[in-house]
C-alpha cells in the first residue's frame, strides 16, 4: 500500500509596522548597516522592560478574522527559553497557550485547510557565514521584529497543495496590508512538518527549517517524500529530527533532534500584562479587512465575464487589477451615456471589455511591468486609457497607433493631444485611402501578379505596405476589403 503524505506548515511573517515589537526601533527590513536599528531593550540588556506594539497586535488579529479564526478575550505573552546566538535576551518572547488567534481556516479548491492558531513574536537577529571564514557574525537588526507565526492542521497532502496554500496566504497578507511577505526579503519564511502513513494517523514528524521560496517548499516536501519512502520501505524508522533544506544539492539535511514544547520552559512573560481584548477593538478591526482574493476571483469573474487566466492576473497583481476597474469605470459610465440614445449590446460591451483588458495585460503591463503600477497611474490616469481604449472600439486610431501611442501617454499626455500633434488621425476618407491602396498596387506589381495566380499569402504583403504608406493609420479589414475591390 502507498504511503500518505500527511503535511502541516508553521509560516513565520514579520509584520510591516513603524517599530519592534517591544521598542521603539526602527522596523526597517531594507537597513543594510548592521547592527544600527537597536536599542537596549531589543538587545536584551538587564534592567530593560518591553512595551507592547499595539499596531502589530491589531495586524495579527486582522490576519486571524481573514482566516476564519476564533478571537478569544483574553490573551498573555510567555518565555521561551532557548540559547542561540541571534537571540540577544536567551529567551524570545512569544504566545503559548493564549494566542491572539485560534481554530481558523482558509477555503482552497481542493478543500478547506484548517488554521490551528495565528500567534505574535519577536523575530530573532540574523546570522551571516562569510564564506571560506572559520567564524559567523551576528546583525540584531531583525531583532525584536513582529514576527507573527501561522499554524496549520495536517491537512496537506502533497508538496503543490503545500506550495498552493503559501502563495495564497502570501497574497491575503498583502491584501491585508499586514506584510510584503517577500520571501526573497526573509518576510516570510516557511517551516513544514511532514510524515507518511498507510492512514490517515500520523507517522513520525519531521520538521524542515527555513524554506524561502514557494519552489523550495515544493522540492523539499518531495525529496522528503521519497526519502521517508525509502526508510519505511527498509522497515527502518524515521528520525523525529529538524531538517535544513540545501537549495543547491536538492536535498534536506539534519540539523537537530525534534524539541517539544516543554524543552522550551514556556512560561508568562513576568513584564507583561495580559491582554483583554475589548469586543469594539475586534469589530474595529474587522471592518478594515478588505476584499479578499477569493471574493475577488469571483466578484471579476461574475461582474466582467472574465476568463480563468485574466481573473488570475488581475487578483495576483492587485493594483493592476484595480487599474482596470478604474479604467472600466470610465468606460461603464461613457455607455451609459451613448445608452441614452441607443441600446448597447451585451456582446458590444464585452468586446470594449476585452480591449481594455487585452491592453492592460498585453500592451500596458508588458511594456511597463517593471515600473510601480501608483507610478504609471500618475502618467497614464484610468480616464486617459479608458479613452484610448474608447478611440480604438469606435474605430479612430488602429492597433498599431495605439501601441505607439503608449510610450507617448508615458510621458504624461493624453491621447487626443497626441493624435493632434502627431497627425495620427484614422484615415477615414475612402478617396485617399483609395488613391493610397492604387499606388501600393502600381509599384507592386509582381505581387499582384502572384495573388491573381492564387497565392493568397500575397494579399497580407500587400495590406501591410498599405499601412506603412499610412503609417499604421488605416484600418486592415477596410484595406483588404478595398485591395481585393481592386485586384479582382
Amino acid at each position: 500500500m502507498k504511503y500518505q503524505p500527511i503535511i502541516g506548515l508553521e509560516i513565520h511573517v514579520e509584520l510591516d509596522t513603524k517599530s519592534k515589537m517591544f521598542c521603539s526601533c526602527k522596523n526597517d527590513p531594507n537597513e543594510r548597516h548592521p547592527n544600527f536599528n537597536v536599542c537596549p531593550v531589543c538587545m536584551g540588556h538587564p534592567g530593560t522592560l518591553p512595551v507592547i506594539n499595539k499596531e502589530a497586535v491589531r495586524k495579527t488579529i486582522k490576519t486571524g478574522l481573514a482566516l476564519n479564526c476564533h478571537i478569544p478575550e483574553n490573551s498573555k505573552f510567555d518565555r521561551k527559553n532557548y540559547f542561540y546566538p541571534d537571540l540577544p535576551k536567551g529567551y524570545q518572547i512569544s504566545q503559548y497557550d493564549m494566542p491572539f488567534c485560534k481554530k481558523g481556516y482558509l477555503e482552497m479548491d481542493w478543500r478547506k485547510i484548517r488554521i490551528t492558531r495565528v500567534h505574535l513574536e519577536e523575530d530573532t537577529g540574523r546570522l551571516i557565514h562569510p564564506e571560506g571564514a572559520d567564524y559567523s557574525l551576528v546583525d540584531f537588526n531583525r531583532a525584536g521584529i513582529p514576527l507573527m507565526e501561522l499554524v496549520t492542521e495536517p491537512d496537506l497532502t502533497s508538496a503543490k497543495e503545500a506550495r498552493i496554500f503559501a502563495e495564497e496566504l502570501q497574497l491575503i497578507l498583502r491584501y491585508l496590508g499586514v506584510s510584503g511577505a517577500d520571501m526573497e526579503k526573509g518576510q516570510m519564511r516557511v517551516e513544514v512538518n511532514i510524515s507518511l502513513s498507510k492512514s490517515r494517523k500520523l507517522g513520525t514528524k519531521v520538521e524542515i527549517k527555513n524554506l524561502n521560496s514557494f519552489r523550495s517548499v515544493e522540492r523539499a516536501i518531495d525529496y522528503e517524500i521519497e526519502r521517508q519512502t525509502e526508510i519505511l520501505n527498509k522497515r527502518k524508522k524515521v528520525s523525529q529530527e529538524t531538517r535544513g533544506w540545501n537549495d543547491v544539492k536538492g536535498i534536506t539535511v539534519s540539523q537537530r533532534k525534534k524539541e517539544e514544547s516543554h524543552d522550551y520552559r514556556y512560561f508568562p512573560e513576568p513584564d507583561l500584562p495580559t491582554l483583554h481584548l475589548d469586543r469594539r477593538f475586534i469589530q474595529e478591526i474587522k471592518a478594515e479587512v478588505p476584499e479578499l482574493p477569493q471574493q475577488r476571483r469571483e466578484r471579476l469573474a461574475k461582474e466582467y465575464n472574465l476568463n480563468e487566466r485574466v481573473v488570475k492576473i488581475f487578483t495576483s497583481n492587485k493594483d493592476l487589477g484595480e487599474y482596470f476597474e478604474k479604467v472600466m469605470s470610465e468606460l461603464i459610465n461613457w455607455v451609459k451615456e451613448i445608452e441614452i440614445k441607443e441600446k448597447v449590446s451585451s456582446q458590444e460591451f464585452l468586446k470594449l471589455t476585452n480591449l481594455a483588458v487585452n491592453y492592460i495585460i498585453t500592451d500596458f503591463w508588458s511594456l511597463f511591468g517593471k515600473v510601480l503600477i501608483e507610478e504609471l497611474e500618475d502618467k497614464i490616469s484610468p480616464e486617459n486609457f479608458a479613452e484610448l481604449i474608447k478611440m480604438i472600439y469606435k474605430g479612430e486610431i488602429s492597433s498599431k497607433i495605439a501601441k505607439q501611442m503608449l510610450p507617448e501617454m508615458l510621458k504624461g499626455a493624453d491621447p487626443s493631444h497626441i493624435i493632434k500633434e502627431k497627425g495620427l488621425t484614422q484615415v477615414s476618407n475612402v478617396l485617399e485611402l483609395e488613391n493610397i491602396i492604387k499606388d501600393v498596387i502600381l509599384k507592386n506589381q509582381k505581387a499582384v501578379e502572384d495573388y491573381k495566380k492564387g497565392k493568397e499569402p500575397v494579399l497580407q504583403f500587400l495590406v501591410g505596405q498599405v499601412m506603412a504608406a499610412t503609417r499604421g493609420r488605416a484600418k486592415p479589414d477596410t484595406v483588404q476589403e478595398l485591395l481585393k475591390k481592386f485586384l479582382h
